[in-house]
């Protein structure tokens, strides 16, 4: 049998989200699946723990924790940085979500999210309904913008 590359693709709206299982700094193996008719899911891809960008959004993320799960959204930004270092940045900013570890890049990589010559990933966002549908994705064009927690929110509040 021969293997068959395939390319990377990042999800668009309208098609099934590709599976995968990280570990959370919850200290526990996230799989994005076990949401499906349970919660939404936004994912929030950010380049690297203790910058300021990415300090900014997460922050942000802890300080709407009720605007988002109050409208049954689980957010779990994710970076491909190691969990150790992803604790340490949570517990410094008191920040009340849970990050996700890409250390080895199983999604960043298949998802077209890797910077290649500076082996993080790009800011991005991909909203998935409890049917495990993408509803909406979005991939900055410059790492040192980021959406505003109310264009997040507009979008969740689509989802009916």
């Amino acid at each position: 049998m021969v293997a068959v590359a395939v390319a990377p693709h990042f999800p668009q709206p309208g098609e099934a989200a590709p599976d995968f299982t990280l570990p959370s700094t919850a200290g526990e193996m996230v799989t994005l699946s076990s949401f499906r008719g349970r919660q939404h899911v936004l994912l929030a891809f950010f380049p690297l723990a203790f910058t300021s960008v990415c300090t900014a959004e997460l922050c942000s993320f802890s300080d709407d924790f009720d605007a988002f799960s109050g409208r049954d959204v689980v957010v779990f930004p994710v970076s491909v940085d190691a969990i150790p270092s992803l604790k340490v940045f949570r517990s410094m900013h008191q920040m009340t979500v849970h990050l996700l570890s890409d250390f080895k890049r199983e999604v960043v990589g298949p998802w077209d999210l890797l910077v290649a010559d500076k082996f993080f990933s790009r800011r991005a966002y991909v909203l998935i309904d409890k049917a495990g549908v993408v509803r909406w994705s979005f991939v900055e064009a410059n790492d040192r913008h980021k959406r505003e927690n109310a264009e997040l929110l507009q979008q969740i509040a689509a989802l009916g």
